[in-house]
């Protein structure tokens, strides 16, 4: 009796349906941006140039264990893993390699953070809030469900 217990509170319960006519409603965020709110240093809810520059040498030193200063596209997928959570998340290495030489320094990266910390900061204020990192999209939820029973 206590393992079915057990099992019925592991389940979890089905959410409410949607309000008829209302589309569903997903916010999403890119990997890029959930770094971005991990280098926020002080927890305020916002990350300052100076908390972006710290967290991307920080996460650089952590993958350039050789302290080359430089660190190849292997590498650079290792470091994709651990703070973008995917080796395949943007930026990619070829974005961020600026000289094309095959590898990536802690400048190349920090000027691809700085590049993507200004498209982000949308009210131009020097900091990236979790606000500025949201994008709602309305559609997500209907495309979602096993193929071919996907509402169009």
């Amino acid at each position: 009796m206590l393992l079915a217990l057990l099992l019925q509170a592991a389940v979890p319960a089905s959410p409410a349906p949607a309000a008829p006519g209302q589309p569903p409603a997903t916010f999403v965020v890119e990997p890029v941006g959930m770094a971005i709110a991990g280098f926020d240093a002080d927890g305020d809810g916002r990350t300052s140039r100076a908390e972006l520059d710290a967290g991307v040498r920080r996460s650089f030193a952590a993958v350039d264990s050789a302290q080359a200063g430089t660190i190849g596209y292997i590498a650079f997928a290792d470091w994709a893993e651990r703070w973008l959570g995917d080796r395949n998340a943007l930026p990619s290495p070829f974005e961020v390699d600026g000289d094309g030489d095959n590898r990536i320094t802690l400048a190349e990266l920090q000027a691809a953070f700085a590049r993507i910390f200004a498209r982000l900061d949308v009210d131009k204020d020097g900091f990236v809030t979790r606000k500025e990192l949201l994008t709602i999209r309305a559609m997500a939820g209907r495309m979602m469900g096993p193929p071919g029973k996907r509402k169009r």
